[in-house]
């Protein structure tokens, strides 16, 4: 009767297991794999997005010896924005447009196993804003997830490149393009809608990872409905109360929400604990401040939502009532930070508005906002009493009046350049511009497919200098910058921290660095085939650790030189800045391996 009854326990623990193993998630498998140093399974490296690497094969006292193992085309000239995947053996990244996607076989160098040449249509491009940039595939369960310029998310099969399914997210016709990446958690994959410059209003769609199905669609700002607000459970982070009733349409006047903007081009992040997604929205519409009166929520906003439902948990608006295109699509970092003497679960988050925001990420209480970049004017502080930014009458603009020196200028203190953050040193490593502009809008029509903007911008560097970029390494929590690095031209790389105590890092003439973590010196540089936009990443293959970056100027940062721009006000007001980044490098893109030999 004992031998028995251990043998039915023994059975009902094997039917749990089983069980177990069956109900486990993609989301499951991607965060264990995540953990491990030696791959690169989600585009900003973990659900958390530290963009930290535990390897230190490569270390300070050896990155001098530095060597380019290998390099590979991405087969297209213009800005290369994402970073490589490394699952196993095998390596995926995707170009920017036409988005070719490539499997690579790390065993067998060389040798690409398959290539996904999406046909698109051919309209896309002229409707992309600031570049056709793409930043990169997700992977999950056997599938490598792409988003195309054109508006379509495909799953392709990881061992063969066939396409699984795809689906059509947005409308170029409308100057709906995709260039973020997707991200999947539990059977979601989560992608995002760009084009506010084009009036499009923005969105973050969920489709079933089998089998491409859309399961649940919310806007960024319109009705309860469409934003997926509970008016009685959705919190307002900055008041710490119900959103209520119809929170984004009576913030606007009349229908302008209609073309309201609120795109989602940037990063999300996901805790598995509170079952939470994280992201920011963009700018509101048109440029001029004036069409639209009101706070205009929910744009610039960082939003939590249960990835299953949509339904917003809490939201938090970074920038009420826009009037500098300070987009918040940039990523949230989740750490545990210590504040006021309590540890607390934190989305950190470096925004374009030259405000490096802590949020509490389970309710979005806003704990701390620190400058990051000192030249910030626009605001004097953000209050966290309200949570509201305390604007300078000075710098707030409207239409018809040419609005002089407001800092950081449209593209942001810190654009989509994702940030690095060390668990060992609890520093954030940021990558970031140091740039202020002049703005002066004017009243503009919506014509589908036709630029929306309203706005004339030009750019500059800030205190009259020949800095354009810093990299350095910031507490969010107090506030203080422990070392700092000036580029000449726009810091548009995501650095790379890692457990040798080297940070890596590209800047947009060029230069691939290793900084030493502690002190900021610059300890290795290499001069790539172009400029650097691209974001750094690390694996470990045959026992041998390898840091990959994604090299091709272009983006937002270099629209001039991507293409052929020479106006200073053109490129949304971008080119004035790099008038001479064509004397350091030029288009091409290409995929640069290092390793130590």
């Amino acid at each position: 009767m004992n031998r028995m009854r251990q043998y039915g326990l023994l059975v009902l623990a094997l039917c749990a297991s089983l069980v177990m193993t069956a109900t486990a998630t993609p989301a499951q498998g991607l965060d264990e794999m995540s953990q491990d140093p030696n791959q690169w399974v989600i585009p900003l490296g973990s659900y958390s997005a530290i963009r930290h690497s535990k390897l230190n094969q490569i270390n300070a006292t050896n990155v001098a010896n530095l060597k380019v193992a290998w390099t590979m085309s991405t087969g297209t000239l213009r800005g290369q924005e994402g970073q490589p995947l490394v699952i196993g053996d095998m390596m995926y990244f995707e170009s920017s447009y036409p988005n070719f996607v490539y499997a690579v076989d790390l065993n067998n160098i060389g040798h690409i196993v398959w290539k996904f040449a999406p046909e698109q249509d051919k309209f896309a491009p002229t409707v992309a804003c600031c570049d056709v940039v793409n930043r990169g595939v997700a992977y999950s369960d056997g599938k490598i997830l792409v988003n195309t310029l054109d508006a379509h998310t495909y799953a392709l099969d990881a061992k063969t490149g066939k396409v699984l399914w795809s689906v059509k997210n947005g409308d170029v016709q409308q100057g709906q393009t995709m260039t973020g990446a997707p991200l999947i958690v539990h059977d979601k994959v989560l992608v995002g809608i760009s084009g506010a410059e084009f009036g499009v209003r923005g969105y973050i769609t969920a489709y079933d990872l089998n089998s491409g199905k859309l399961v649940w669609r919310a806007n960024s700002v319109g009705s309860d409905q469409e934003i997926l607000f509970d008016p009685d459970k959705t919190i307002d982070g900055a008041t710490q109360t119900p959103v209520g009733k119809n929170s984004s349409l009576k913030t606007w006047e009349g229908e302008e929400w209609k073309l309201g903007g609120g795109t989602t081009w940037g990063w999300y992040t996901y805790d598995p604990k509170l079952n939470l997604i994280y992201y920011g929205t963009g700018n509101p519409g048109t440029w001029n401040p004036t069409q639209r009166p009101g706070d205009n929520k929910w744009s610039l906003t960082l939003i939590a939502r249960n990835p299953d439902t949509g339904v917003a948990a809490w939201a938090y608006q970074m920038t009420p009532h826009d009037a500098w295109d300070y987009d918040g699509i940039n990523e949230s970092i989740l750490t545990d930070s210590t504040v006021d003497g309590n540890t607390v679960p934190t989305l950190t988050h470096f925004d374009r508005n030259g405000f490096a925001y802590v949020l509490d990420r389970r309710n979005g209480k806003l704990l701390r906002a620190n400058k990051f970049d000192p030249s910030t004017n626009w605001a004097k502080e953000i209050d966290l009493k309200t949570g509201r930014p305390v604007v300078d009458p000075a710098k707030m603009t409207k239409a018809d009046v040419n609005v002089k020196n407001i800092c950081p200028a449209a593209m942001g203190a810190k654009n989509h350049q994702p940030v690095s953050y060390d668990p060992r040193t609890k520093l954030f490593y940021a990558a970031t511009n140091h740039i202020c502009m002049d703005y002066q809008a004017f009243s503009v029509k919506y014509k589908a497919g036709f630029p929306y903007v309203g706005a004339i911008l030009s750019m500059f560097p800030a205190d009259n200098g020949d800095t354009r970029g810093r990299l350095f390494a910031f507490d969010a929590v107090t506030g203080q910058t422990k070392w700092a690095i000036n580029d000449p031209f726009q810091d548009y790389s995501g650095p790379l921290t890692t457990d040798g105590n080297v940070l890596f890092y590209g800047t947009l003439d060029g230069w691939f660095k290793a900084v030493d973590e502690n002190s900021g010196k610059v300890l290795y540089q290499f001069h790539a085939p172009s400029g650097i936009i691209g974001n750094t990443i690390s694996y470990m293959h045959g026992g041998k650790q390898y840091v990959a970056v994604l090299t091709g100027v272009g983006g937002w940062a270099a629209l001039g030189l991507a293409q052929g721009l020479t106006k200073g006000t053109e490129g949304l007001g971008a080119v004035g800045l790099t008038r001479s980044l064509g004397d350091y490098t030029n288009l091409g893109g290409t995929l640069v391996v290092f390793s130590l030999n």
